[in-house]
């Protein structure tokens, strides 16, 4: 800011003013009353906030409270180098739920590159201590991440080593603020050095399993397979962001200040204008236009919808073009997206690994590997975008779930791999964002995963249905008192979830080819093949799976021998129906790795079921990530699902009338006009696989 073209900061006060903190609660209350808001984010910034003082924070805080009080919820942060940051400080933090986000660039080398005192003094074993104190317990839920500026002179992995070591719940890098009339730093030779930079760090956090998310990867694999961008500096979003400064002036973003003086200007104030009025400035419409709002060689390039144009600030030129440009960092971001979209197969037009085995059958499991890594990544976003987006009713069981989840994530990531695995942990996932499952049955599953690491004894879990459910592993009959099954929350330790102890319902398994598959009818969420699930099975009928699950393991093995390689290396779990799943072609909410069944004492039969359920979740999978037909076709989506799975269930069975509808479906499907190149490439696979 202080060395940044626009130089209007040296004309304002040092701090905000009482008056300037009144009226921006006022406008904010008004603005979310206006439109309804479910929530607003309000991020105290600097300069450094924490040198305003904890009383002044106290006030800023107790005056966006009261205002917002009944209007919406507040969600508080700030962002500080953390030099100052002390027990006093976090307490009020603590106090009124003020997340917590720091600066810091590496480890010693790197941040005494430029974060040092006027005499030349490190900062770095401060800001280390003030993490420590984050880290405590007490105040481990407000850490909400680090914030890294991207300087290429640093050793990349030893600046990601030093944030990881940190165990702070989620990292972000930036590139440094440049424009083209003043351009970043490139060592000689170097055509693209910040990409260089950033895929060794992606490289060092994808071999480490992914521990924490990293905002701008994350971003770039989100938009690649089709989702939201999650940052501002990259991806087609329209920009919400408006800055009020210490003289109560709105600013549009505070990264224009590099473009040039009086650049994020808009001759508003929280005195005389609303935010819809500042809204209505033609520099924040600017960055409201999405594709339209890029220039002509952005709108051209086949990464613009990850990209965006990159960061508004960094396309500036002062040729008479203005922000009309591609972003100073085009070369880099380039490289990015592509080779990221290499490393993790989610480009829509091109494919995956496997990709022409699994359209004719003879993948051993290859591709399915490469779809599971990618539907778990996505799994761990969606769970980090509950614990960012949403307010749980109950706080308390949520904080010491998602602490404890980041604690075996820092330890070691494999820890988790189980949780995000779990294919009705997805399931949850989706319900949650939309609004249909409550968001503390994540203490369910953090349990699930820390009981069998010995990373817990004891925790709180929610009860649901008269149970506390900790799923892959059983269920806990609550308490009942007075003739009424205790709800809310129950305490479970380690040592109740063994078979004969009371009240505990285990998940029972059958061992198949080596194999060892849950027989889960207890499972929260394992509603989600178009069927009635069965409730808890007698010992009676359990045995009748255990008696015919393996013969129809063995049928599958002897007619498709690939197939039964990939199901033995990925499903792991069997959901009994009562009924058949209807429509005939629900695609399994839980992916490829638990299928949904109705029992049926023909081996031949369930065979058939357990084949076509796989192929329907590898096909709904493979759809995430690559672009096979035109979305709007939905007669051309039944019949590719319908033939996909008919090509593999029809050597199961001796009926040469169903073999010709499969030939037939699929010359229908060899004809239809919206099949992408890519889907027309994956429908002759299936002709060889015929």
């Amino acid at each position: 800011m202080y060395e940044g073209a626009d130089q209007s900061w040296s004309d304002r006060p040092k701090a905000i003013s009482e008056e300037t903190i009144s009226w921006t609660a006022l406008r904010l209350a008004e603005h979310a009353k206006r439109h309804m808001l479910a929530s607003v984010q309000v991020i105290l910034h600097g300069g450094e906030p924490l040198l305003v003082g904890p009383t002044r924070l106290r006030h800023i805080c107790e005056q966006l409270h009261t205002a917002l009080d009944g209007v919406c919820d507040l969600e508080l942060r700030v962002h500080t180098n953390g030099v100052q940051l002390s027990e006093r400080y976090l307490d009020l933090f603590a106090e009124f739920g003020v997340g917590v986000g720091i600066s810091l660039d590496g480890d010693r080398s790197a941040n005494d590159r430029y974060r040092v005192y006027a005499d030349g003094r490190s900062s770095y074993d401060k800001v280390l201590r003030a993490i420590d104190r984050l880290n405590e317990d007490r105040y481990r839920h407000l850490f909400k991440g680090i914030l890294c500026t991207v300087d290429v002179r640093n050793d990349p992995l030893a600046v990601y080593d030093a944030l990881a070591e940190t165990r702070a719940p989620r990292i972000d890098f930036l590139l440094p603020h440049a424009t083209w009339d003043t351009p970043p730093l490139r060592p000689e030779g170097a055509a693209t050095p910040y990409a260089g930079w950033l895929l060794a760090v992606h490289d060092r956090w994808s071999a480490q399993g992914r521990p924490m998310p990293v905002r701008l990867f994350d971003s770039v694999i989100s938009t690649l397979g089709g989702g939201p961008s999650l940052t501002e500096a990259m991806g087609l979003e329209s920009a919400d962001v408006v800055v009020v400064e210490t003289d109560g002036s709105y600013e549009q973003a505070d990264s224009l200040k590099i473009a040039y003086d009086g650049a994020p200007a808009t001759g508003r104030t929280v005195f005389r204008h609303t935010f819809d009025e500042v809204a209505d400035h033609p520099g924040m419409i600017a960055r409201q236009q999405g594709l339209d709002g890029l220039c002509e060689q952005c709108r051209a390039c086949p990464v613009v919808r990850s990209c965006g144009g990159g960061l508004f600030a960094h396309r500036h030129r002062s040729d008479g073009t203005g922000f009309d440009n591609p972003s100073v960092y085009c070369a880099d971001l380039l490289e990015l997206i592509r080779s990221l979209d290499a490393r993790t197969a989610v480009g829509m037009d091109r494919p995956i690994e496997g990709f022409d085995a699994l359209a004719d059958g003879s993948d051993d499991g290859t591709a399915a590997r490469v779809l599971l890594e990618t539907r778990q990544s996505v799994t761990l976003e969606m769970i980090t975008s509950i614990e960012r987006k949403r307010a749980p009713d109950d706080r308390e069981v949520w904080d010491a779930a998602w602490r404890l989840a980041l604690d075996l994530g820092a330890r070691d990531g494999a820890l988790l791999a189980p949780l995000v695995a779990h294919p009705y942990a997805r399931t949850w996932a989706v319900r949650c964002l939309d609004g249909s499952a409550p968001p503390d049955h994540l203490a369910s599953l953090v349990a699930a995963v820390a009981f069998p690491a010995g990373a817990a004894d004891a925790m709180v879990v929610p009860v649901r249905d008269g149970y506390a459910h900790l799923p892959m592993l059983g269920r806990l009959r609550a308490p009942v008192a007075s003739g009424n099954v205790v709800s809310g929350n129950l305490r479970v330790t380690r040592d109740q979830l063994v078979d004969g102890t009371a009240g505990w319902e285990g998940v029972r398994r059958i061992q198949v080819a080596g194999v060892d598959i849950a027989l889960d009818d207890v499972d929260l969420y394992r509603d989600c093949f178009g069927g009635l699930a069965a409730e808890r099975l007698p010992d009676e009928d359990v045995a009748r799976w255990q008696h015919v699950l393996p013969q129809s393991w063995a049928h599958i093995r002897a007619s498709l021998p690939a197939v039964a390689t990939a199901m033995a290396a990925h499903v792991r779990t069997v959901t009994p129906l009562v009924a058949d799943p209807a429509p005939e072609l629900v695609v399994p909410e839980g992916g490829f790795t638990a299928l949904g069944l109705r029992f049926a004492p023909d081996p031949v039969r369930m065979a058939v079921d357990l084949v076509r359920g796989f192929r329907l979740g590898l096909l709904d999978a493979l759809l995430d990530v690559c672009e096979l037909y035109d979305e709007a076709d939905t007669r051309t989506a039944e019949l590719l699902a319908d033939t996909y799975a008919r090509l593999a269930t029809d050597p199961l069975r001796s009926d040469p009338e169903a073999v010709r509808r499969t030939r037939s479906q699929w010359a229908q499907l060899s004809a239809t006009a919206s099949l992408s190149p890519l889907g027309r490439r994956f429908v002759d696979g299936m002709g060889r696989g015929l």
